[in-house]
């Protein structure tokens, strides 16, 4: 469906717009399916990209239109386009032979709708096309053993993201959000890494997405590189490279273990098992306005900092929230004083966003693909009882006993019936020599910490410092 200014955006670009027939128009729709304005059949004018026109098959200066498509992925610059039917006239949808088709497909305003919505876009996407796709590289925070590394990004139509700030508005905060969430992705491009005098080659899937998972010849010295990307088949309006720089951290050769941490409701408050009040949380604030749970940047500095002070213990965060929202946590965690980590979240359209299904797979998964790199390495595993958090990690360790050295549990659910199947997994677990710990809040668990040898003793102050500066400002979870 096209929205009145992209409507408007394409009558000036020369494009020539058709509301469709008023006796076309629909009965008032689910609320499920609201549409706010008039759908439009899009044509190309006669002035548009002869070459686009060519590849698709219709000739030049012809009005050519977009087949609708099922599913929520959009089809690349590069897919040819079909020449569907024109719109079937009111008296053809009233034909009996057609009713036993609509009983199987959804309303025929819906599939209007949808078709129009599908024009609107392709022929956007047309129009910057004609004028040069102006393309970026967003790469994510990497990390590597040294002799392997894992490299994940995405390939997107450029968006002016600005830069978000304290003061914005609840409006502004869903305008960025939004902007996030629909991204143009760009399938089968061709991305090059550059990473220890050698260059790999891959291609983006249907959701923009890349990933590299790279054997070194010479090994990595603890810290953080710098890989270089690039798409060698596109090139910026001025002609500039379309590149980017990516970062790869290499744990510190005195790192004694590691840090897999969940964020939702376990450093970030979302309220992740209230879904309403999760979506108004995310659409109201930003990076600057939301806040962690008391304690937490201290507790988690200490663990950073190991039972020297300094011994560099990585943190990686692994989360259910989509990787549209990669810059704004990576930003929370900076302001808020975390140490960074590398984030690994999940490929999600924005129907999906608010959609838990398949929640324990991803994590779990992610989690192996951690614990794969660092199969000498033991593990702190950080979660909060909301959700499937104990239940991943009394997992993990059924799968890797040796790799865990101890669970902390946020517990934000005091229902009974879910205290007491934590009190069955503690249990569990505790047969393997690991403890799970249901901590209620960040001076309890970096305490135990404390006195298990993971931090350092005189770390204990600051955590209570930062839990009382913290008080009133903060949940009291």
């Amino acid at each position: 469906m096209a929205s009145l200014d992209e409507i408007a955006a394409l009558q000036a670009a020369g494009a020539r717009v058709e509301q469709l027939d008023a006796d076309l128009a629909p009965p008032p729709l689910p609320p499920l399916a609201a549409l706010d304005e008039p759908a439009a059949w899009i044509e190309h004018a006669a002035s548009s990209d002869t070459a686009s026109d060519t590849a698709s098959g219709t000739a030049p200066g012809t009005a050519s239109r977009t087949a609708p498509t099922t599913g929520s992925a959009r089809p690349s610059a590069a897919a040819s386009t079909a020449l569907p039917d024109a719109p079937p006239s009111p008296a053809a949808a009233a034909s009996p032979s057609t009713s036993s088709t609509a009983r199987s497909t959804p309303p025929r305003y819906l599939r209007l709708a949808r078709s129009a919505r599908m024009f609107a876009g392709q022929a956007l996407r047309r129009l910057r096309d004609a004028s040069g796709r102006n393309l970026m590289v967003l790469p994510y925070l990497g990390f590597g053993n040294g002799r392997r590394v894992w490299i994940k990004g995405r390939v997107l139509d450029e968006h002016s993201f600005r830069e978000q700030t304290d003061s914005d508005s609840g409006w502004s905060n869903l305008v960025a959000l939004y902007r996030r969430l629909e991204a143009d992705e760009v399938a089968n491009a061709r991305v090059l890494v550059h990473l220890g005098g050698q260059t790999r080659e891959t291609v983006t899937d249907a959701g923009g997405y890349f990933s590299f998972d790279l054997r070194l010849p010479a090994p990595l010295a603890g810290g953080i590189h710098t890989v270089e990307l690039d798409l060698p088949d596109e090139r910026h309006p001025d002609g500039s490279p379309v590149a980017a720089s990516a970062e790869v951290m290499v744990p510190q050769a005195g790192a004694r273990y590691g840090i897999i941490s969940d964020i939702d409701d376990t450093v970030l408050w979302t309220n992740v098992t209230n879904k309403l009040n999760m979506a108004l949380m995310l659409a109201r604030s930003n990076a600057h306005t939301r806040k962690p749970f008391k304690g937490v940047a201290a507790f988690y500095r200490a663990l950073h900092g190991g039972v020297s002070g300094s011994d560099g213990n990585p943190l990686f965060y692994v989360s259910s929230s989509p990787w549209h929202l990669y810059g704004p946590l990576l930003d929370f965690l900076r302001l808020q004083g975390i140490p960074v980590g590398p984030l690994l979240l999940r490929e999600l359209n924005v129907r999906d966003v608010l959609k838990l299904t398949q929640h324990g797979s991803h994590k779990l998964d992610k989690i192996e693909l951690i614990l794969s790199f660092y199969p000498d390495m033991q593990f702190v595993l950080i979660g909060d009882s909301g959700e499937q958090d104990p239940e991943i990690y009394a997992e993990v360790v059924r799968r890797h006993p040796e790799s865990v050295r101890m669970i902390y549990i946020r517990n934000v659910n005091p229902d009974p019936a879910r205290i007491e199947a934590l009190d069955r997994l503690i249990d569990e677990v505790s047969t393997t020599g690991t403890q799970l710990v249901l901590a209620p809040d960040s001076v309890f668990a970096a305490s135990h910490a404390a006195a298990e040898g993971l931090i350092k003793v005189d770390r204990l102050p600051a955590v209570r410092s930062s839990k009382k500066d913290d008080d009133g400002v903060l949940p009291d979870l």
